[in-house]
């Protein structure tokens, strides 16, 4: 057998995308529910930086309707877990990645007491899943800081939401202790650099003019000691607790073997590798803090910082892996949208439907690139593909596209491992359709599961398996060995 016998098979999704409920039983508002529904994106949007300002966070704030703002409806897994959780369990999912919405427990942030009614939706669920042997992996933080946070002090450019996130954290150690092992700081951390708002909630104007980048950096200085705090508070409350950081593995290729080529495509791929090194290693790479000194950018840092990063580090690494990219020295070439990233287009590639370029053996490049220079355990945490699913008359959902998609990183997953990667799970993303993270379109679907909900919100919400639920309900009985 390739994997392990207790290899995690599952899926995975987030609460900004999947609870919906996002004014139900105390919770406040958090930075997903500023997100408005694009029904595309540019490739200059795809390079970062989606347009916010404090104009429209308040426009959306005065808003109390989900019309135009589709993650705070979700698909309702507030109120379908239960359902949900069973779909899972049909499949045999052995993991589920699901991630606690910070506002539901604090809405503001800032409280010094849980919400209560918060605090028992996830106690509810981690029992459900309990129920079915399903073994939770759960991120502190995925897009979905308190709203409140952002507009009050800029996000995490200010260090006092340290503070707040290890409070936060805390409550959550202590109150599902007895559920949960595996727990994730922060979600892709590099994306700091593409949309900083949803991922540290920045406001461009808030920042000084001319300061942006280094509010960025600052920022994410202020992340990398809060992961590391609350590391170190995991270990110590929850004996055995496993605590693991997550990129967005971005790999890329010269697009030709001209020396050029080869240089930038380098730069970018230890650009992306840097905000692992931080929480791995523990300091943060000599190459890094030149660059930033030479691009006049300070980062603040408090007495005892340096050792906290280095005293606390991660048990293991995730990362999320949708395609692959080129780069170039020349421009003008031909560009390719990707995870919230363009690269130069790879002509060797077939896409998808809203052209991420499809790449399996791009995903065994990356596990056997993370596993040599880190060496740690290693978890795919994000993998899939969007598409636009159609219903048949007869209600059923062929999907071969979906299952040709994961046939071929599943492949490339076990040549990896045979070849000495420690990868201990894998959950795809999102397991069943949820609301589109950069365009917040549901007709962008992922899942095994389809939700009959339009971008509009129209729909009955009920569930329906899709050809592809079959199929990997077969891969996970045989332990990743059947992907006829």
């Amino acid at each position: 057998m390739t994997f392990s016998k207790d290899f995690l098979w599952g899926g995975a999704i987030a609460a900004n995308q999947a609870e919906g409920a996002w004014n139900v039983d105390g919770r406040g508002m958090s930075v997903a529910d500023v997100a408005s529904y694009r029904s595309d994106l540019s490739l200059d949007d795809y390079e970062g930086h989606l347009a916010i300002s404090s104009e429209l966070v308040q426009k959306a704030m005065d808003d109390q309707t989900d019309k135009y703002y589709p993650k705070r409806r979700g698909i309702d897994f507030y109120h379908h877990y239960k359902e949900d959780l069973a779909l899972f369990a049909e499949m045999g999912f052995k993991a589920l990645r699901v991630s606690i919405a910070w506002s539901r427990i604090f809405p503001t942030g800032e409280e010094q007491e849980p919400n209560e009614k918060g605090l028992q939706f996830y106690d509810n669920l981690f029992k459900e899943m309990k129920k079915y042997n399903i073994e939770p992996i759960v991120t502190l933080s995925h897009y979905e800081m308190p709203l409140a946070l952002s507009v009050k002090y800029n996000g995490w450019v200010e260090r006092k939401v340290i503070d707040d996130f290890v409070r936060f954290s805390n409550v959550c150690f202590n109150r599902y202790k007895d559920y949960v092992t595996y727990w994730l700081t922060f979600n892709e951390i590099d994306s700091i650099n593409r949309h900083p708002f949803t991922t540290a909630g920045i406001i461009p104007d808030k920042c000084p003019e001319g300061k942006e980048e280094e509010q960025v950096y600052q920022a994410l200085h202020h992340q990398f000691v809060a992961s590391a705090l609350v590391t170190k508070d995991c270990h110590e409350i929850i004996p055995g607790s496993q605590v693991g950081c997550m990129l967005t593995k971005l790999t890329t290729y010269p697009n030709t073997c001209k020396p050029e080529d080869v240089e930038i495509t380098l730069k970018k791929n230890l650009q992306n590798y840097f905000y692992a090194d931080v929480q791995v290693f523990g300091e943060y790479p000599r190459l890094t803090l030149k660059k930033l000194k030479r691009k006049g950018i300070h980062i603040q840092m408090e007495e005892g910082d340096l050792e906290i990063l280095k005293e606390n580090t991660v048990d293991y690494l995730s990362f999320s892996y949708y395609m692959s990219l080129t780069e170039s020295a020349k421009d003008g070439l031909e560009r390719a949208a990707g995870n919230t990233v363009t690269g130069v287009k790879n002509p060797y590639l077939p896409a998808t439907d809203w052209g991420w370029q499809i790449d399996p053996v791009g995903l065994k490049i990356s596990l056997l690139e993370l596993y040599d220079r880190y060496r740690k355990p290693l978890i795919i945490v994000e993998n899939g593909m969007g598409a636009k699913d159609v219903v048949e008359s007869d209600g059923s959902i062929h999907d071969d596209y979906r299952v040709n998609y994961f046939r071929e990183h599943f492949r490339q997953m076990k040549e990896a491992v045979e070849e000495g990667v420690e990868l201990f799970g894998y959950t795809s993303w999102g397991s069943i359709d949820i609301i589109s993270a950069g365009t917040s379109q549901m007709s962008k679907r992922y899942g095994f599961i389809y939700v009959d909900q339009d971008d509009d919100g129209n729909g009955t919400l009920e569930r329906t398996r899709k050809d592809s639920f079959y199929w990997y309900k077969k891969v996970i009985e045989s332990n990743g060995e059947d992907l006829d």
